[in-house]
């Protein structure tokens, strides 16, 4: 497939790619501790962090490549990264 400029993929491929099994480290977010400020969802690269009905913020783990950047940015240190196990 010829790709175009500034497209990886033709749209409507990319949630078929189930990318999640890439990841070395996962992160493991933690509601009690969340201030729900959304910072996480924000820089996620992948927009896999999703909001519950409580405000808070989980990853879809199906497409989350672990790049720790919501862990990084979380100014409540509520989300940890931890290593994947297979």
């Amino acid at each position: 497939m010829p790709l175009t400029i500034g497209c990886a993929a033709r749209p409507g491929k990319a949630r078929r790619n189930l990318t999640g099994s890439w990841r070395v480290f996962r992160p493991v977010f933690r509601p009690e501790e969340c201030t729900k400020c959304g910072l996480c969802a924000t820089v996620c690269p992948e927009g896999c962090v999703i909001e519950t009905e409580e405000g808070t913020f989980i990853p879809d783990y199906d497409y989350c490549k672990g790049c720790g950047l919501c862990a990084e940015e979380c100014p409540a240190k509520a989300i940890e990264m931890v290593q994947e196990e297979k």
